[in-house]
């Protein structure tokens, strides 16, 4: 019977921090702080600040060099400049215009030489200041019709137009080198901004001089030169230098990568602990399957099949990460792990985070175990009461031997008679506590996970350091590389041209979108216009179908089923299908708005193409808005200049952050607050190596 599953708070320890910071005084009550009474404790709890520590390691932002001010007048245009500033004309956000384009919104700000414009466009932050109100301002310094303006530029309350004078005798706000700390919007709304937490900030660090500790060895810190844990906080918050701040983050990040590697250490022992039904090496079907092949495998598949086998046949449960790149072939190896399991007379569930992936393992593995005399069976939403209840018995009584499925697997109702393998697709798309529920649908399952977002070592070691890693980093021979390029919107009638000579040639097409409909409070183009647009003007006379994520089970199904079949020459499409399409035959793919979409879903929506042996082409249209940074530029550059995933990937890590590029709440781990897996890479290895020794691994 199915075990009852815990719940995402307990399963996990995303709800509680790392403790970096230990001793009594470290753990008292933020109230506790000289400086702290009731209300803004209240405010600082609302922020996330209970204890002291909690304090002192909300670190700052960034660093402002007091010691070296430049004046308006003397900053260098094209360049990134930090101007201190006081507002003149503070503005306000005009009314919405309904039908039309949001003006802008500025501030004028200005110092001794002159004046500068602070203007925001739609969609940037935009704060309500304050006549008086000093600031530290940062951004991309221009010319604008002779009047010198940053574009949705960086800011800090130096001061308010409230705040009292500043003292001569105070230095904590104006010499050297000042923190500037990101202040949530309550914070700043209630008068506890940069100043204020400098204040509260000094007085944590004089409370704990005596008591805070370690937990790694000073002896393994100094092998990378990084100061005593006291040393460090007061570097970060009050650094002599630059340099010494950047040391004393360091230290810090070691101190939280030893706690997140002390916890993996602890998952991997507790698995070790468990019994699991062994599975011997399958003799007969996986080498009639790799027999029937028309293809020769590679090297990183034989390698990934084998390491699965040797796992499936241990006595402890296996949790194997299966990643690679996007048609590197992970469902082949996971077929054959399947058939291991299948022979020994044990059930397999695949589970699948959309019902188009769903689908698709459906359709390809039904395809290649036909011939073994296997046929896998597929339980997701919207299937018949009748064919719901035939497939559930199958399961109970161990008559299906293999099921695909999505969420649906996961209901109470679902029982198995004798599952011995669950296999999660797109894995970092469930929580953690929906894999494990799966998982303990029996006592002795083995576990594959799969992604094809590719993840560089650093960040592998620290959200699925308790797993084992097979790595496919080759692709099929015959595979031709995706050429990738970037234009601008002026382009998009020569673009549709190439899709139509594309389709002439016998190929196919997919448009992507970031929509599905227009909006009066949005300009980007939508699947739905695009459509009716594409199809009566560039790409009249070709068929043309839109598919999104409105349409029902069915619509969905069989639109992908006639594009699959070639019936269909252009698919207009949002994210939809980003994974799980597998069309040999489309070798288009044209991504409007690609500025909308993170590096790793855009190379994902590019491996719909090329999996062919003829080549592909993968188009990306960019519509930035004025003042919207280079950040989408460099994504899409990136990905121009390389198919390789994992670089990529490091791409992604190092311009968004790990939490972002696969949800560390999805792994079931806190969020770093102080380590950067790039950055810190050097550390990580370290803070391992003591953990693991400390936790006897």
């Amino acid at each position: 019977m199915a075990t009852a599953c815990k719940s995402d708070k307990a399963d996990s320890i995303e709800m509680r921090q790392l403790r970096v910071l230990h001793g009594t005084v470290a753990e008292l009550p933020i109230e506790e702080l000289t400086g702290v009474g009731a209300q803004r404790g209240k405010v600082l709890r609302e922020a996330g600040i209970e204890t002291i520590a909690d304090l002192l390691l909300r670190l700052p932002r960034r660093y402002l060099d007091r010691s070296r001010v430049v004046a308006i007048k003397a900053a260098p245009v094209g360049e990134e400049v930090t101007l201190l500033v006081r507002v003149v004309k503070p503005g306000q956000a005009p009314r919405f215009r309904r039908g039309g384009r949001q003006p802008p919104r500025e501030t004028i700000v200005e110092d001794e030489s002159g004046t500068l414009r602070c203007v925001w466009f739609r969609g940037g932050h935009y704060h309500k200041f304050e006549i008086g109100d000093q600031l530290a301002v940062s951004g991309h310094l221009e010319d604008y019709r002779n009047q010198r303006q940053i574009s949705h530029p960086e800011y800090e309350f130096i001061t308010t137009a409230e705040d009292e004078p500043e003292s001569p005798l105070d230095l904590l706000h104006t010499g050297g080198i000042i923190p500037l700390y990101a202040s949530s919007v309550e914070l700043q709304e209630r008068g506890l901004r940069s100043r204020g937490f400098r204040r509260l900030v000094r007085a944590a660090l004089a409370r704990v001089e005596a008591s805070v500790t370690a937990s790694v060895d000073q002896i393994r810190a100094a092998e990378h030169s990084l100061p005593p844990i006291f040393t460090a906080l007061q570097h970060v918050h009050f650094p002599p230098s630059k340099e010494q701040a950047e040391s004393g983050r360091r230290r810090l990040a070691l101190e939280e990568l030893y706690q997140l590697q002390r916890e993996i250490a602890r998952r991997r022992r507790q698995r070790r602990a468990q019994p699991a039904s062994p599975i011997v090496a399958s003799e007969r079907h996986v080498p009639a399957l790799l027999a029937s092949l028309e293809f020769e495998l590679t090297v990183a598949q034989k390698t990934a099949i084998a390491e699965i086998s040797a796992d499936l046949e241990r006595v402890e449960p296996m949790r194997r990460l299966l990643h690679g790149d996007v048609g590197s072939g992970k469902t082949l190896v996971a077929l054959c792990a399947a058939l291991q399991a299948m022979e020994a007379g044990l059930q397999v569930a695949v589970m699948a985070p959309t019902e188009i992936l769903a689908d698709q393992h459906f359709y390809t593995w039904q395809r290649l175990l036909a011939p073994l005399g296997f046929g896998p069976v597929l339980l997701k939403g919207g299937r018949r009461a009748a064919v719901r209840r035939e497939l559930l018995t199958g399961l109970q009584s161990g008559g299906l031997p293999l099921v695909v499925g999505t969420h649906a697997l996961l209901q109470e109702d679902v029982v198995f008679s004798r599952l011995g393998l669950v296999v999660v697709d797109e894995q970092h798309r469930f929580g953690v506590a929906q894999r494990e529920q799966l998982t303990q649908k029996s006592a002795h399952a083995h576990t594959l996970v799969m992604t094809a977002t590719p993840i560089p070592r650093s960040l592998a070691l620290s959200l699925y350091g308790d797993l084992e890693v097979s790595v496919l980093d080759e692709l099929p021979p015959g595979r031709l590389p995706v050429r990738t390029a970037l234009r601008t919107p002026d382009r998009r009638e020569r673009i549709f041209a190439f899709v139509a000579e594309q389709v002439a040639a016998g190929r196919q097409t997919y448009v992507v979108y970031p929509t599905i409909e227009e909006s009066e409070e949005s300009e980007l183009l939508s699947a739905e216009t695009a459509y009716d647009e594409l199809s009566k003007g560039a790409l009249s006379g070709l068929r043309v179908e839109l598919i999104h994520g409105r349409l029902s089970t069915e619509e969905k199904r069989s639109t992908m089923a006639r594009f699959a079949a070639g019936e269909t020459d252009v698919l207009i499409a949002t994210t939809v299908i980003e994974v799980g399409v597998d069309v040999a035959n489309a070798t288009v793919m044209v991504i409007e708005h690609a500025e909308r979409f993170g590096l790793a879903q855009l190379h994902q929506l590019r491996g719909r193409v090329g999996r062919g042996t003829e080549a592909g082409y993968c188009i990306l249209v960019a519509y930035p808005l004025e003042g919207e940074g280079q950040l989408w530029r460099q994504r899409l550059e990136a990905l121009c200049a390389t198919n390789d995933g994992f670089e990529l990937a490091r791409t992604d890590l190092d311009l968004r952050g790990p939490g972002q590029l696969l949800g560390t709440r999805q792994a079931g781990l806190p969020e770093l607050r102080i380590a950067h897996l790039l950055r810190d890479e050097d550390l990580l290895e370290t803070a391992r190596a003591a953990a693991w020794q400390d936790e006897g691994e």
